[in-house]
C-alpha cells in the first residue's frame, strides 16, 4: 500500500514540477492571465507616455467574464486599452475573399459593438480582394461605426491599389484614435528595398493611421524616421502604431536564441503550423513577459523609444490554444 502511495505522490510531483513552470495547468485561468498581461503592459507604457495607445488585436472575448456580449464587463481590462483590433469579421475568417459565416460574424460583431458602447474604438481588417467585397466591407464597417481596412494580401506587405484613395480620405490632423477614419495595415516591409523606400512610399499616402513593424530587415526605425511617417502627403498629422506579438515568439526577432530550438525555455511551446517561425508561448511566464515589457531591453521599451504613438498587440486570442490543449 505504501509503495502505491509513493508512486502516486511521485506522479503528482512530476506533473506539478514539469517544464519548470511555477504555475500548474490546473491553476491557470488563461483568459485572466492574458487580461493581466495586457493591463501590466498598459500600466508600464503609460507610466512612460500617458498618451501611448494600447490596442489588442482579436480576443474580444476578454471584455466580458463569459466571452459573450451579454456577459459582465471586465472593467479593469477595458480601462487599460484604448482601442481593439478585429480581423476577418466580415471577410476572411476561414479563407481570404470569402464571407465570414453568419454565426461567427454575429458573435464578433456583438462583442465589437459592445466595445464601441464602452468608448473603445474598433479597428477592423477584412481579407478580401474582389472589388464588390472590398466596397461592402468598408460600407458595413462604417455603418457599425468601425474604422476599417480591406487587405488584399494576408501577409500585409503592400499598399492596396483599390480603392485608389483611402476610404473616407481627409485632411484633418489626427490627434486621437477617435479622429481616424481609415488606416493602413503594413507590417511586412519585404517589398521595400530600404527603410528610405518604405518611408517615402508611405509618406505619399493620406491614411489617418499606420500600423507597421518596428523593424525593416532587422534594423529598427528611428525616432526621426517615425516622425517623418507621422506626416500625411497632404501635410496633416496621423498616428503611427507599432505591431507587437505577445502571444507568440518569432524566431526572426532580436530576442530569439538559436539554442531554444533544442534547449527550449520553460515558456516556449511548439511552432505554429500555420505560420513558420512563430512559436506559441506561455504568456503568463515571467521570463517571457520580461522580454515584452518592463525593462530597457524589452521590446515595448524599444517601441516607446522610437516614438510610436501606440502598440498593436497580436495573438491576444492565444488563450484559445491553451484552453483547447
Amino acid at each position: 500500500m505504501k509503495s502505491k502511495l509513493l508512486i502516486i505522490f511521485l506522479i503528482v510531483v512530476i506533473i506539478k514540477c514539469g517544464d519548470n513552470d511555477p504555475i500548474t495547468t490546473e491553476d491557470i485561468n488563461y483568459r485572466q492571465e492574458m487580461r493581466d498581461f495586457i493591463i501590466d503592459i498598459s500600466n508600464y507604457a503609460k507610466s512612460i507616455n500617458n498618451n501611448f495607445l494600447i490596442i489588442p488585436q482579436n480576443g474580444q472575448e476578454l471584455i466580458t467574464n463569459s466571452g459573450e456580449a451579454d456577459g459582465a464587463i471586465q472593467t479593469e481590462y477595458l480601462t487599460a486599452i484604448d482601442a481593439t483590433g478585429r480581423e476577418s469579421m466580415f471577410y476572411g475568417f476561414y479563407a481570404d475573399d470569402e464571407e465570414t459565416p453568419f454565426e461567427d460574424q454575429q458573435h464578433l460583431l456583438e462583442l465589437c459593438l459592445l466595445c464601441e458602447q464602452n468608448n473603445i474604438e474598433v479597428l477592423t481588417t477584412d481579407y478580401c480582394s474582389t472589388k464588390s467585397k472590398i466596397n461592402n466591407s468598408y460600407l458595413i464597417n462604417e455603418q457599425n461605426g468601425f474604422i476599417s481596412f480591406a487587405a488584399d494580401e494576408r501577409n500585409l506587405n503592400n499598399i492596396t491599389n483599390y480603392p485608389v484613395l483611402p476610404y473616407n480620405v481627409n485632411s484633418n490632423n489626427i490627434e486621437h484614435i477617435s479622429d481616424a477614419q481609415n488606416f493602413l495595415y503594413l507590417i511586412n516591409s519585404e517589398n521595400f528595398n530600404t527603410k528610405t523606400d518604405f518611408i517615402n512610399t508611405v509618406s505619399q499616402t493620406n491614411y489617418d493611421l499606420i500600423i507597421m513593424d518596428l523593424y525593416h530587415n532587422e534594423t529598427a526605425f528611428t525616432l526621426e524616421e517615425v516622425e517623418k511617417l507621422r506626416i500625411k502627403n497632404n501635410g496633416s498629422k496621423r498616428l503611427v502604431i507599432c505591431y507587437l506579438s505577445i502571444g507568440e515568439a518569432e524566431d526572426y526577432r532580436y530576442y530569439w536564441q538559436q539554442s531554444w530550438k533544442t534547449d527550449k525555455p520553460a515558456w516556449l511551446e511548439p511552432e505554429n503550423p500555420n505560420w513558420e517561425g512563430n512559436y506559441k508561448v506561455k504568456y503568463w511566464h515571467i521570463d517571457w513577459q520580461n522580454i515584452i515589457y518592463g525593462n530597457n531591453n524589452s521590446y515595448l521599451k524599444k517601441i516607446l523609444d522610437a516614438g510610436f504613438d501606440g502598440v498593436y498587440l497580436d495573438i491576444i486570442d492565444g488563450f484559445e490554444y491553451f484552453e483547447e490543449k
